[in-house]
């Protein structure tokens, strides 16, 4: 069975939503055969400067006031936290995630790229450090099991893995995805959204009951 997620390091939900599918993949009976395929989706492509995601311009763009803003975010801290989440609200910045997006293609290719994901959105989510710190970026790729220098090497170079996140994303036109999280199991069932985890373990148990039955033979 192969699971794609699309989604991106800046949002809140992608994060509660790996954490709430990542519970339910833990009880699957047939996990071990599962495949999950991380894929690159970038909310504010265009976006050029970091700014905070309890300020002004931030909250404009989502047609808020900040103090409606901060209060999003405190409720998105108290959804997060009962999942088990670290959540700050006041130490968070929101930018262009396509260098975070390229590393992560890079850490895929040496098969770390869950472990990256997961270190990117602690280190946007629960760190008193902006993620957008190219610093900060090196120093979880390392933590990843990266090497320091291939690291380095991949944010000096525009290019390096930028083929791969176009891609992804153009794929995820082409399903007709316009938000994240999503997740389409074995490219016949799509998952709009941080789910609940029963329903995440609901669709893979459909999912398996379904290759089950192409399995076996035509009477």
């Amino acid at each position: 069975m192969r699971v794609e997620i699309w989604s991106d390091v800046s949002c809140p939900w992608c994060f509660i939503g790996k954490t709430r599918f990542k519970k339910a993949l833990a009880t699957f009976p047939h996990r071990d055969e599962v495949e999950v395929v991380h894929r690159s989706f970038e909310l504010d492509r265009q976006l050029a400067e970091t700014r905070s995601t309890t300020g002004p311009e931030h909250a404009k763009k989502y047609g808020m006031t900040p103090r409606q803003a901060r209060a999003a975010e405190e409720n998105l801290a108290r959804i997060a936290r009962a999942e088990g989440l670290d959540y700050l609200v006041d130490f968070r910045d929101h930018g262009n995630t396509f260098n975070l997006h390229r590393l992560l293609h890079l850490a895929a290719s040496r098969d770390a790229g869950d472990t990256l994901l997961a270190l990117f959105y602690e280190g946007n989510f629960s760190a008193e450090r902006s993620i957008y710190d190219p610093e900060h970026q090196v120093e979880l790729a390392v933590r990843a099991g990266l090497d320091d220098a291939e690291v380095r090497a991949v944010l000096a170079d525009a290019n390096a893995y930028a083929d791969d996140v176009r891609a992804d994303e153009e794929e995820a036109t082409r399903l007709g995805i316009t938000g994240v999280p999503f997740f389409v199991i074995d490219r016949k069932y799509g998952l709009s959204g941080a789910q609940a985890t029963a329903t995440f373990s609901e669709v893979l148990e459909r999912a398996w009951a379904d290759q089950i039955a192409d399995r076996q033979p035509l009477s």
